[in-house]
């Protein structure tokens, strides 16, 4: 939890960092005209996971350890107990009003905090099926990949990482040919990145990218929907970069305000430097 010791730290940092005392010091943060905080525990755990802390901050309701975009009704792991537990996120509600939305990660896009604004799960590490035991398939449970193409298939802007739950098992990485570990992991067989696009209104423009050069290439005024998947899983460090390969977070971010202040209305976008 990013609390207000944390961000207090961060603020005495950047003053002393300019040869001042620190605390009289602004954060971008602070120059905002509404902040809030939020309480963010688990219901059974004290010390919270960020699958339920994000379902806390994004959907408004307290949740089990693990469980993403459910109630408390929900037990980890039991997808039988999911049904009717459903909890909506403000990325939702933000698209309901007629906004754009977008997910900007650096970590992989189907991890906790990106997934609680579009998912629900009994489990937060159901990245695809194939990682879902044989009882949660049987049962009917939708992995997060799926889910985040199907649930709100009309999300502007997603950027991050998680190449490999997008599609079927031993495809070979676009980026990584002859890395067994980073090989595709659907059981379904399904190519969710075309799927993604197959999905889209007759006449909107959707792209998806992969490399660096081929987002900061794009000519956003003809773009509908993007989806960038930069690496197979989680995004690197900021400090082993390949700064050719991948863009940084505030690369996308920008791409993504770009994208998304095209709509009047306003927009919603979450941003996770994970």
């Amino acid at each position: 939890g990013m609390g207000v010791s944390t961000v207090t730290a961060a603020r005495i940092l950047k003053g002393q960092l300019q040869h001042g005392q620190g605390e009289e010091s602004l954060l971008e943060m602070d120059k905002f005209p509404f902040v809030a905080l939020a309480k963010t525990y688990n219901t059974n755990a004290q010390v919270p996971d960020s699958a339920g802390t994000a379902t806390a901050y994004l959907c408004g309701v307290k949740a089990n350890e693990g469980t993403l975009g459910v109630s408390a009704g929900v037990t980890r792991d039991r997808c039988n107990t999911t049904k009717g537990q459903e909890v909506t996120s403000i990325l939702r509600w933000a698209k309901d009003a007629g906004k754009a939305v977008g997910i900007v990660t650096t970590t992989r896009v189907t991890h906790a905090t990106p997934s609680a604004a579009y998912a629900h799960s009994a489990n937060r590490d159901w990245y695809s099926d194939g990682e879902m035991p044989p009882d949660a398939l049987e049962g009917g449970c939708k992995d997060i990949a799926r889910q985040l193409v199907e649930n709100i298939p009309d999300i502007e802007v997603i950027l991050g990482g998680g190449r490999k739950y997008m599609y079927p098992k031993n495809v070979s990485d676009v980026e990584y040919p002859h890395e067994e570990k980073h090989r595709g992991t659907r059981l379904d067989h399904r190519n969710l990145v075309q799927a993604w696009q197959e999905a889209k209104p007759r006449g909107k423009v959707a792209e998806y990218v992969w490399h660096r050069r081929g987002l900061l290439a794009l000519n956003l005024s003809r773009v509908d929907f993007l989806l960038g998947l930069f690496e197979p899983g989680d995004m690197v460090y900021e400090l082993d970069r390949n700064n050719e390969t991948d863009p940084s977070l505030s690369e996308m971010v920008s791409v993504a305000i770009r994208m998304l202040q095209k709509n009047p209305r306003g927009f919603f976008l979450l941003v996770e430097g994970g």
